[in-house]
Formats: C-alpha cells, sequence, structure tokens
C-alpha cells in the first residue's frame, strides 16, 4: 500500500527539471571539462603522468552521457514513478555500461594521486579483491530487486539514494579488476577475468529470472499507474524490465568478455613472436639491432 504524498506523485505533470535535471547535467559537463584540462594542459602537475589518447577521453566522456542518461534525462523521472521497464533500462546504463567507459578512461596516474599510503593501499587490494567484489554487487543487486525492499526504499528518498550511492560503489568495484587503470592492483590474469566476467553472469541470473517469470507483478510501486501513463499492462511491463536487464547485461558481459580475450590473444601472440625471434637469433634485446640500426 502506498501512502497518499506517492500516488499524487503518479498523478503530478513533471516539470522541465524533473525530467532534464539541468543541474545534474552542469555538474556533469564540469566534471568532464576538469577531466578534460587534467590529462591536457594539467599532466605535467602530476608525477608520473603519461599521454592519454584521445579514444581513452572519448570513453570517460561516453562514461559521462551514460550517467546522465540514467540519472538526469526523463528515463530516470520514468523509471522512478511510472515504468519498471525503464527503471531496469536505467539501472542497465548506471551498473553495468557507465563503469567501464568511466575506468576505461581514466589514467593510472591521475588515481595515484589520490591514493597514498600504506593505509590507502591496503583499503584498495580489499575492496578491490575479484571474488569480495563479485559477490558484494550480486548480493546488492538481489536485495534491491526483493519487492519488500524495492518498495521500501521507493517510499524514502534519502534511503533510497544511500542504497543507490552503495550500489553504485559495488558497481565501480566489480569493473575494477576488469578495466583495472592502476597495473600494481591488476591482480588477475586475462583467463581469469574471463571467468570472472562468466560467473558474474550467472550471479546476475536469478534476480532477472524472477522478474521475467513472475505470473504477478512484484512491486507495489509500479502497481497503481495510472492508465495514461502505461504503455504496457504492469505484468508485461514488469517482465520487460526483466528481459531488458538480461539482455544488456549478456550484451555488455560479451563485449568485456571478447575483449578481454583479444588482449589476452594479443599478449600471448607477442611472447610466442618474441621466443621465436630469440630462438632463430634474429633479434637479441640485449646484443642491439644485428642490422645496426
Amino acid at each position: 500500500m502506498h501512502t497518499h504524498e506517492s500516488q499524487a506523485g503518479h498523478e503530478a505533470a513533471a516539470t522541465f527539471a524533473q525530467l532534464w535535471s539541468p543541474g545534474f547535467l552542469l555538474v556533469l559537463i564540469v566534471v568532464g571539462v576538469l577531466y578534460t584540462l587534467a590529462v591536457g594542459r594539467w599532466r605535467s602537475h602530476f608525477a608520473g603522468s603519461e599521454p592519454v589518447s584521445g579514444k581513452q577521453r572519448l570513453w570517460f566522456w561516453l562514461g559521462l552521457a551514460c550517467w546522465y542518461a540514467a540519472e538526469g534525462s526523463p528515463l530516470a523521472f520514468y523509471g522512478h514513478h511510472y515504468m519498471f521497464s525503464a527503471h531496469m533500462l536505467q539501472q542497465s546504463f548506471l551498473y553495468l555500461i557507465m563503469p567501464p567507459f568511466l575506468l576505461s578512461g581514466t589514467p593510472g596516474w591521475s588515481l595515484r594521486s589520490i591514493i597514498r599510503g600504506r593505509g590507502w593501499d591496503r583499503f584498495m587490494r580489499a575492496a578491490t579483491s575479484p571474488l569480495f567484489s563479485l559477490f558484494l554487487f550480486n548480493f546488492i543487486f538481489s536485495m534491491y530487486h526483493i519487492p519488500m525492499v524495492m518498495d521500501y526504499l521507493m517510499e524514502h528518498e534519502m534511503l533510497m539514494d544511500g542504497y543507490q550511492v552503495i550500489f553504485l560503489a559495488a558497481a565501480f568495484q566489480l569493473w575494477f579488476p576488469v578495466f583495472c587503470p592502476l597495473p600494481e592492483y591488476n591482480v588477475m590474469s586475462e583467463l581469469k577475468k574471463m571467468g570472472y566476467i562468466f560467473l558474474n553472469g550467472i550471479l546476475l541470473t536469478p534476480a532477472c529470472a524472477l522478474i521475467i517469470f513472475a505470473s504477478q507483478p512484484m512491486y507495489a510501486m509500479f502497481a497503481d499507474v495510472p492508465a495514461q501513463y502505461m504503455l504496457l499492462p504492469t505484468l508485461d511491463d514488469q517482465q520487460l524490465g526483466g528481459v531488458i536487464m538480461k539482455i544488456i547485461q549478456e550484451i555488455v558481459y560479451g563485449i568485456a568478455l571478447a575483449y578481454t580475450f583479444f588482449r589476452w590473444y594479443r599478449t600471448e601472440r607477442k611472447k610466442e613472436d618474441e621466443e621465436d625471434m630469440a630462438n632463430t637469433g634474429t633479434y637479441f634485446p640485449s646484443q642491439g639491432n644485428p642490422n645496426g640500426a
């Protein structure tokens, strides 16, 4: 049962600020500009800094764009008030797509300027442990989609905001071992990363399956939506949400697996080439180029 406030929220017309969140957009633009300056004009102020490629900068900006799509666009408003399928699409952007982009676009040297000292090092190694990261994210994801939990959080904005912060931090923890910007914390081989991604896909499946194959609406928040805001019947919208999450998860994890596989393949091919050159005596790095160049 919902409060009168939430029912009234269903019927109230959305304002421009609610739909497009201009304040949040401005914050993200400022973050993007500061990032661009930090990896460009201000790079000399960071110890051990190295050039950042245009592709890496693009990844970061795409991550910010995904963040805005999830939290600042009409997707966030309709996902919170009217459509469970929009809510699941929002979560897909926020927890599955955005973190890999931002991690891929963040140079390691920029993080080292923040992470200093033994205390930070111990924290980072504990927080980014692959097993801990894997199970923490999937536990938080599964708990969130328990109907009692989601309905309660939807009714209490401050608790929802707090849970989302924890959820987002867990998402970055999940992806950090795969798209690790700091070599010193890159503890898994490429083959282990592929197993890690595959296992995560398995752990995410039960919650999605529960939603997809439910025979009745599970979430009270989306059960009393006015007819004019419903594109699909409540149960169909709920099942569509589960399908959206599962399909996007499969696509994202498939891309991550392919990315990791080709990175492993290139590394192994390079090792083989170097071994072949050494065995044939074509080139010995310690002796210099045999052609004298």
